[in-house]
């Protein structure tokens, strides 16, 4: 069985290599990894460390110009078959080797998702911004109810699932409210969803962090509009 990690970039000439080597790092029990890249229009050096280091992922897609992480993930999924997904960022917030945890849940449970909480976390996670971990509050306990989970941190960008719960052709969003669109139809879809602690280095806007609080109200449309469509 195979695993695709799809990591979806822009602009990450200081991390996107340390990823991959960690990434390849990583020893999985059962599951075959697979690494997909996209490059969403990145205008520093991240192209071209990638186009250097080929023997570090299995494909790169990308796109000319930056579309948005919903484009990047949407031509990764595109490209992508396999058993699992699980989406991986470039920027070192979310810790590769936690996937060794995912991979346990998959096979032991047949899992439909995965969900790594930042809340419930393992050895360690950041201290985050209050808006930010309101804001994810609010929009978890939105999403539970709606959706009858219970979740503790929908918006972790550390999620994985089986590949045929989404069909790539169905996404229509570009921006940062994908994820919810996703989240949305693999729940939807599916029915067993587990959530596991893990660590999380958060990085704040003035070292790179591209989400801001505006993002909050997309996102919450998208999760009121997702359920009844």
């Amino acid at each position: 069985m195979k695993i695709k990690i799809l990591i979806p970039v822009f602009n990450e000439e200081k991390t996107i290599l340390e990823v991959l080597k960690r990434i390849n790092n990583i020893k999985l029990l059962k599951l075959q990894k697979e690494i997909i890249v996209v490059d969403d229009g990145s205008n520093d050096n991240t192209s071209d460390i990638l186009l250097k280091n080929k023997n570090l992922y299995s494909h790169l897609y990308s796109n000319k110009s930056n579309k948005g992480k919903g484009s990047a993930v949407r031509l990764g999924l595109e490209n992508c078959s396999g058993d699992y997904v699980v989406f991986q960022d470039a920027d070192l917030e979310y810790d590769p080797n936690d996937l060794i945890k995912f991979e346990k849940v998959f096979l032991e449970f047949d899992a439909d998702g995965i969900i790594g909480s930042r809340f419930n976390y393992d050895k360690y996670t950041r201290s985050h911004s209050v808006m930010n971990k309101i804001g994810n509050y609010f929009l978890t306990f939105i999403f539970n109810i709606l959706y009858n989970t219970t979740f503790t941190d929908i918006y972790s960008c550390y999620f994985a699932f089986k590949r045929n719960l989404i069909n790539h052709k169905n996404l229509k969003i570009d921006g940062f409210a994908q994820h919810a669109e996703i989240l949305s139809k693999a729940v939807k879809s599916g029915s067993k969803f587990y959530e596991v602690p893990i660590n999380y280095n958060g990085r704040n806007v003035s070292e790179g962090k591209k989400i801001r609080f505006y993002h909050f109200f997309p996102v919450l449309l998208q999760i009121l509009f997702g359920r009844f469509k």
